[in-house]
């Protein structure tokens, strides 16, 4: 066998491997892990959405820039909120441009809930890694509740029910935090505020 069969035979070789790896990795492989995510876990698989009067009004995978009173307000986001741009702002905490951001949040965070700047939660000053965090903790709900309240004309204990409602433990009680879903607790409060007028 010349050098030439050799080079032609290990061409070939390489071809098949490269024919069989792509109809594997690329074809057959998401073809079953779609067809297994859409059966096990449809509403996941179809992007956890939110419907309200049969229309997708959100995710709750994904934080929306609610800002009225009457509202929870979730964490900043160093994407403005864009799912399509999820990512993190990467300044470090010794980095002077978000120490400077901080510090001018939790002041206008302070003045809008009325309380000192030590009582806030860190959750509502700081951005999360993919800048769409959709959870805020039940403190930080806990803090908004008085000013969802009066802007809803609702009764505290009312709305602080709500939030006991829509707190969620961490996953199989080990993985992640407690945490309340801001989108779905706003649609609560709007569904109960519609029914008690």
């Amino acid at each position: 066998m010349n050098a030439r069969t050799l080079t032609s035979t290990s061409w070939f070789s390489a071809l098949r491997l490269a024919v069989v790896l792509m109809l594997l990795c690329g074809g057959l492989y998401p073809l079953i892990s779609t067809l297994l995510g859409q059966t096990l876990f449809p509403e996941q698989a179809r992007g956890s959405l939110v419907y309200l009067n049969g229309e997708a009004v959100g995710s709750q995978l994904a934080a929306q820039p609610f800002s009225e009173p009457r509202y929870f307000h979730p964490r900043p986001s160093a994407a403005d909120y864009d799912p399509t741009g999820v990512s993190g702002s990467n300044l470090a905490p010794s980095n002077p441009e978000l120490r400077e951001r901080v510090t001018r949040d939790a002041a206008a965070l302070s003045r809008q809930e009325n309380v000192p700047v030590e009582k806030l939660p860190v959750d509502l000053v700081t951005a999360s890694g993919s800048g769409i965090d959709p959870h805020i903790s039940p403190e930080a709900a806990a803090l908004q509740a008085p000013r969802v309240a009066t802007a809803r004309g609702l009764a505290l204990e009312q709305v602080k029910q709500s939030i006991a409602s829509h707190t969620r433990a961490p996953f199989l009680g080990v993985f992640g935090p407690t945490y309340v879903n801001v989108l779905t607790l706003n649609l609560a409060l709007d569904a109960a505020e519609a029914t008690n007028p």
